[in-house]
């Protein structure tokens, strides 16, 4: 049983379980009914991703300092109690069955997901 960090709409990989998108706005033209047939996810979850303004903090870093100022304020939203229950609830369900959270963002380096990861692997989450 392990958890994956993934691209929504991308193929999912072979156990993958249950995907979960971490977004703020659902993907664009695509009918709610195709979400989970086309690779998107099963179920939106925007609790864990970051609000409109920090998103936009993330979309116009181009240095490693505004990098890491999105990055700071990212992870303080994620320090508050109903983030802080929502990771902690994922890190358990990953030692118990699989699931995949993710994000559209192409280069996982430069999206959430990557501070996510981390999140997750200090609540004890098994990754895959």
């Amino acid at each position: 049983m392990s958890l994956r960090i993934v691209r929504l709409g991308t193929p999912r990989a072979r156990g993958e379980g249950l995907r979960i998108g971490t977004v703020r706005f659902p993907p664009r033209g695509v009918a709610k009914a195709k979400l989970a047939t086309d690779d998107w996810y099963d179920v939106w979850f925007p609790l864990l991703a970051p609000s409109r303004a920090t998103m936009k903090l993330a979309q116009a870093a181009t240095t490693p300092a505004q990098w890491n100022a999105f990055a700071r304020k990212y992870k303080a939203e994620m320090a508050r109690p109903d983030a802080r229950h929502a990771l902690e609830l994922f890190a358990a369900l990953s030692r118990t069955t699989d699931l995949a959270v993710g994000c559209y963002c192409e280069r996982e380096e430069r999206c959430h997901r990557s501070i996510l990861r981390g999140l997750l692997v200090e609540c004890g989450a098994r990754l895959a």
